[in-house]
Order: structure tokens, then C-alpha cells, then sequence
């Protein structure tokens, strides 16, 4: 019986947090439409939706990242490489017919289907949202599958090595999309323009449009994101696990070591391929030229900051660093920060001298990260705990007192 009870608290502990979590993420989502509805492109928050839309997509490819280097303990430099191919495949299905001779202006469009435009036709809106569906499940497997053929020879290294075959991938990769002869595909060095944006994403009632650009973004990281804990929570995820604790020990656990390796770099492939889709949607333009290996250590960063294994970690670091780096701070750039006017100080570049100093002491003060290795309902948890225990002693030292 005793059993019995620990297991239906655990069960109901289980549900209220889920609840809660629901709750909290149905609210963000309601926020994101509200902000839109009243916030207009040209006033001084007009950076704040910009702002939440970067992060819903970094916080996406780090928990990504986090999912190889944190939860299997394969330290890859992969992200930016494959970023680039899940905005690639994004945006080449999904020009319409009509402007791929502006776009390929120097070669002949290899690709002339859209998946958007097709189903549009006869689906209506509808059918646009799901041929963006389609291509951005279809940037997520491109991303994979040249993930699988890399992991053949590339998972057999570990380490520092692996790191480095990762980064030597990226940066490959980055230098065959620019390659002339893959122009009819890739568009050469030309950047790819005119594909299905954020802006298309709109509701009209009358004289009244509500932009979904925002909330679109935020729901699809949230939904990818989803997906992760549920993996991380699964057989799978424990060994992951046990494989970055200690690869012997799984092995002789049974556990297929490059197996597992290969899964988990390629979902994690995957879903940074998503993120790559998501920030072409958010970006005008997609030119491999954007991709470098800057990109990769920004996300690596943030990992990092956020606490190596920590998904809601990843999440909360990777909206500080977004907010941080493109708009508190860039008052210091521009001569005035904080009502502070000081040109001789404030001046280009400052603003990374002093993000840098605040990485630091991140790193100093909070060694494993923000959040460690725990997720956010451990923390606030042992918060709760903290202040109970406080005020307990409060009503002992009131009642000695008293007596």
C-alpha cells in the first residue's frame, strides 16, 4: 500500500507539473499575439518581437546541441553546417514558380516545385501552412541524412577529434553551397530570396490584421522542443545517458554504443536543420555566407551559459544572450546607454568588451551553468523548500522568544 500512495503522489506531481508547464506555455503564446496586435513596426519595441523571435530560435538549435554534447556526451561543432542545409532545403521549396527566374538570375532553377504554391491551389490557406510544414520537416531530414552519411567514419573519433571533423564539415559545407556548379540547386554565392516568410503568416478579419509571425515561431520551437524532452525522458534518452557517464559500463549493459551515437546525432541534425528553416522564415535572405563557424560557438555558448544538460537551461540562456547581445546592450555602441551620454566611451565594439566581461563572471560565479545540469522545476522546488525552511525557523526563534 505504501508503495501504492508514493506512486499516485509521484503520478500527481507528474500531472501538476505538466499542468503547469501547459498553462505557462499557453500564456507565453497568448503574450506573443497580443504583442504583435499592439506593438507597431516602427515604435521603439518593435526590437522586442525581433528579440523573442531570434531566441525561440537559437533556443531551439542549442537544446539541439544540448541533446549531443550535453545529455550524450559527444562534443560536436556540427550546428551551423547543418543549419545552413535546413534553411537551403526550406527555402528552395517554397519560391513560388513565378519569381525563380529573378531569384536564379544566373542559372536555371534545377527545383521548380513549391510545396507551399502547390497545395495552396487547392487547399487554400491551409494548404499553404502545410507545404510549409512539408518543407520544414523536409529541411529537418536533409539535414539528417547527410548527418548519417557524415557519422559513418566521423562517430568512430571522440572528443576533441570529433569536434574538429564536425567544424571541418561546416565549414565544407558552407564552401560547396557557393560552388558554381551546384548554381542550378544552391544558387551559387547568390543569396535565395523570395521563398515563404514570416510575414505570411497573417489573419485578417476586415480592416483588421493580427500578425502570427511571432507565435509562429515561438509554437514550433515549442512543439521541436517538445519532442526533445520527451526523447531525453524516454529509453532512449537514459542511454544516452549512460553512454555519456560511461561508455563501457552501457556497453556492457547492452547497450549498441555507435547505435545510439548515430541516433542522437542525427536527431539532433535534425531539429538544428528545423532551426535552420525557422531563421531563414525569420531572415530576408539565405546565402551560405551567414553560416560560419561564429554561429556555431554563439549556440555552443549558450549551451554552456545555460548548463550542459539542461534543456530549460539552454531555453532561459539562450533568451538572455539574444536579449543581451541585440538590444540591452547596444546603447554602448551607439554613444548612449542607460541615459548615459559618453561618445568617447561608449563607442563601436564596446558592447562586446562588455558582454564578454559578463560572460565571465557568468562562468566564474555559476561553473556548471545557470541552471547546471537540473531543469527549471528542480530549482524553483528547492527554492520553495529554502523559503519554507526560513520561515520555519522564523516561527521557532518567534516562539522561543515568546517563551
Amino acid at each position: 500500500m505504501g508503495e501504492k500512495n508514493l506512486k499516485n503522489a509521484g503520478m500527481k506531481n507528474i500531472r501538476k507539473k505538466n499542468k503547469t508547464t501547459a498553462l505557462f506555455l499557453g500564456a507565453l503564446l497568448i503574450v506573443a499575439v497580443v504583442l504583435e496586435l499592439f506593438i507597431s513596426p516602427t515604435s521603439s519595441l518593435a526590437m522586442l518581437l525581433t528579440v523573442l523571435k531570434k531566441s525561440s530560435i537559437y533556443a531551439l538549435v542549442a537544446v539541439s546541441m544540448n541533446l549531443l554534447n550535453g545529455f550524450t556526451g559527444l562534443f560536436s561543432l556540427g550546428q551551423a553546417g547543418f543549419m545552413l542545409l535546413g534553411a537551403y532545403t526550406y527555402a528552395i521549396f517554397t519560391i513560388p514558380a513565378a519569381e525563380r527566374s529573378s531569384v536564379y538570375m544566373y542559372y536555371d532553377s534545377a527545383v521548380n516545385l513549391s510545396f507551399p504554391e502547390v497545395l495552396e491551389t487547392s487547399l487554400g490557406g491551409f494548404g499553404m501552412v502545410l507545404g510549409v510544414l512539408i518543407a520544414l520537416v523536409l529541411a529537418g531530414l536533409a539535414a539528417a541524412g547527410i548527418a548519417y552519411l557524415i557519422g559513418l567514419p566521423v562517430l568512430r573519433l571522440k572528443s576533441d577529434y570529433l569536434a574538429i571533423a564536425t567544424l571541418g564539415f561546416a565549414e565544407i559545407i558552407r564552401a560547396i553551397f557557393q560552388w558554381g556548379k551546384l548554381g542550378p540547386v544552391t544558387n551559387g554565392s547568390n543569396p535565395l530570396k523570395s521563398y515563404v516568410r514570416l510575414k505570411a503568416f497573417e489573419l485578417n478579419f476586415g480592416n483588421l490584421t493580427i500578425s502570427l509571425s511571432t507565435f509562429v515561431l515561438i509554437l514550433l520551437a515549442m512543439l521541436c522542443i517538445g519532442m526533445i524532452v520527451l526523447l531525453v525522458n524516454s529509453s532512449y534518452g537514459r542511454a544516452f545517458k549512460a553512454i555519456r557517464e560511461d561508455e563501457i559500463a552501457a556497453e556492457a549493459m547492452g547497450i549498441n554504443l555507435y547505435r545510439h551515437k548515430q541516433l542522437a546525432f542525427c536527431i539532433s541534425s535534425f531539429f538544428a536543420g528545423v532551426g535552420g528553416a525557422m531563421l531563414a522564415m525569420f531572415a530576408n535572405t539565405v546565402q551560405a555566407n551567414n553560416f560560419k563557424a561564429v554561429m556555431t560557438y554563439e549556440i555552443l555558448l549558450i549551451v554552456v551559459l545555460g548548463g550542459i544538460g539542461s534543456i530549460s537551461g539552454s531555453c532561459i540562456a539562450a533568451v538572455l544572450f539574444i536579449f543581451a547581445s541585440e538590444w540591452w546592450l547596444r546603447g554602448l555602441d551607439s554613444g548612449t546607454f542607460l541615459g548615459i551620454n559618453a561618445p568617447l566611451i561608449f563607442r563601436n565594439g564596446f558592447r562586446l568588451v562588455i558582454f564578454s566581461l559578463i560572460i565571465m563572471a557568468v562562468v566564474l560565479f555559476f561553473r556548471k551553468g545557470i541552471m547546471g545540469d537540473k531543469e527549471l522545476p528542480y530549482h524553483i522546488a528547492r527554492l520553495k523548500e529554502r523559503i519554507k525552511a526560513r520561515h520555519s525557523t522564523r516561527k521557532a526563534k518567534a516562539g522561543e522568544q515568546n517563551g
